[in-house]
């Protein structure tokens, strides 16, 4: 009877050792995942010369052009930005980019460095207001890119999971139970 017993012992101990190499192995793909992802991002970046080569259009400033919840794709480039140009650019205190269209530019002709005044279109005034205090113009530092194309509506799941949290936490975690039982 004790080899029927050390027989079954065995056999579980045997289960129990395929599931932590199947538990091991799901996490180990969940990173390389990751990681490619992380790679094919920060390739993005150095590709279009943006910290940020892929943003989702927030509010209604740009509309008719840009609605909210487009997804726009930035490339910066060596050139400078000239008026007309559609930019995604930075505010000193805020934390969430502008997508705006250049109306001025002013070029000092000893630097060469270019300063732009923005504006949405769909907006009365220029952005001076949104600026940093005593901020008349955005230079370089301030610009993140130029949009060079667009996707009609995909980042709203971006806004949802943005204004809603909860089902971001709630994706995540669906995500990862899949991840590590499939």
């Amino acid at each position: 009877m004790g080899g029927v017993s050390d027989y079954v012992k065995e056999t579980i101990d045997s289960i129990r050792s395929i599931q932590v190499r199947q538990l091991l192995l799901q996490i180990i793909t969940l990173g390389m995942i990751v990681s490619l992802a992380l790679i094919m991002w920060k390739g993005l970046i150095c590709f279009t010369g943006s910290e940020s080569p892929v943003v989702v259009v927030l509010s209604g400033s740009m509309e008719p052009g840009f609605q909210r919840g487009d997804i726009l794709f930035l490339n910066m480039g060596d050139a400078p930005v000239r008026a007309g140009e559609i930019v995604v650019f930075n505010v000193d205190g805020r934390k969430i980019p502008i997508v705006h269209r250049v109306i001025k530019v002013h070029e000092n002709r000893e630097t060469g460095e270019v300063d732009v005044l923005t504006k949405g279109d769909n907006n009365y005034g220029d952005d001076r207001l949104l600026y940093a205090d005593g901020q008349l113009w955005l230079n370089r530092k301030h610009i993140m890119g130029r949009s060079v194309g667009f996707l009609p509506y995909v980042g709203w799941v971006t806004i949802f999971m943005t204004e809603k949290p909860v089902i971001k936490y709630i994706l995540i975690a669906v995500l990862g139970v899949l991840v590590l039982v499939s």
